[in-house]
C-alpha cells in the first residue's frame, strides 16, 4: 500500500527559511501587543522584544540585535515624532537594524525625513496584515517599502520647495499650516491633529513669528509666497 507522505506547508515567496527578528518599538502597550500576535502567526517572523521609548528601543537593539525595528514615530505625549531622533540614532550605530516606520502621521516632508535618518520603510498603521508583513520581509530583504499613501507623500514631498532658512517650519508646523490655510480654528486644529487647543495655539504662535507676521491670514499669503502651501 502506498503512503502519501503530506507535502510541506507553502510559505509565502519572500520567506526563505531565515527567521526576521523584529522589535516593536510603540508607546502603546495595547498597540505592541496586537502587533505582536499578528506577527508571529507569520512563518519566519519572530518578535524578540518590544520598547516603549527611544531609551529602551536603543539597549534593546543593542542586546538583541533584531533584523528589522518596527518603529512609531510619536513615542511620547510630548512629541509627534521623537521616533525621527531614535531613527537616526539607530541609523548612525547599528546601521544592521533596518527601521520600517509604521505610524499614524502621514505627511509630504515627514515622510521624507524619516527616510534621511535612515527608515529604510514607511507604512501607515491601517494597513492590512498582508501589506505590513510583505512590507517587513521587503525591508529585511534590502530593499524599501512604502504603500501608496506613503510613497505619493514622499513625491510630493520631493518636489515641494524647501522653506528659507528664516523660514524653516518643522513638519507638525507645515500641517497646522496647512489647516490654517483651510480656515480652521486653534480648537479646530487641536481635533484634526490630536493635539491640545493650547498645543495647536503654541504651533500657531510659532508659525506666525517664523514668518514675521502679527495675523493668521497674512501668515496663510506668506506662506503661500514661499511655495509652502
Amino acid at each position: 500500500m502506498n503512503v502519501l507522505t503530506p507535502s510541506p506547508p507553502q510559505l509565502p515567496p519572500a520567506y526563505d527559511g531565515d527567521v526576521i527578528d523584529v522589535l516593536l518599538v510603540d508607546d502603546h502597550a495595547i498597540v505592541r501587543r496586537g502587533l505582536r500576535s499578528i506577527l508571529e502567526r507569520e512563518p519566519g517572523l519572530r518578535v524578540v522584544a518590544e520598547a516603549a521609548t527611544a531609551t529602551e528601543a536603543l539597549a534593546l537593539v543593542n542586546t538583541m540585535r533584531p533584523r528589522i525595528v518596527l518603529l512609531d514615530l510619536k513615542l511620547s505625549s510630548s512629541s509627534d515624532v521623537e521616533g525621527l531622533d531614535l531613527c537616526a540614532s539607530l541609523t548612525a550605530r547599528h546601521p544592521e537594524a533596518l527601521i520600517l516606520v509604521l505610524t499614524t502621521f502621514l505627511d509630504d516632508q515627514l515622510v521624507l525625513q524619516a527616510i534621511r535618518a535612515g527608515a529604510r520603510g514607511y507604512v501607515v498603521k491601517d494597513v492590512d496584515t498582508s501589506g505590513l508583513v510583505r512590507a517587513i520581509r521587503d525591508v529585511a530583504g534590502g530593499g524599501s517599502a512604502f504603500d501608496a499613501r506613503s510613497a505619493a507623500a514622499m513625491i510630493r514631498g520631493v518636489n515641494t520647495p524647501v522653506p528659507t532658512e528664516d523660514s524653516q517650519l518643522t513638519s507638525r508646523e507645515l500641517e497646522v499650516l496647512e489647516l490654517l490655510a483651510r480656515g480652521l480654528s486653534n480648537r479646530a486644529i487641536g481635533r484634526q491633529l490630536y493635539i491640545s487647543d493650547t498645543t495647536a495655539k503654541f504651533h500657531v504662535g510659532n508659525i506666525l513669528r517664523k514668518l514675521g507676521v502679527s495675523r493668521r491670514a497674512e501668515a496663510v499669503y506668506e506662506a503661500s509666497k514661499l511655495g509652502l502651501l
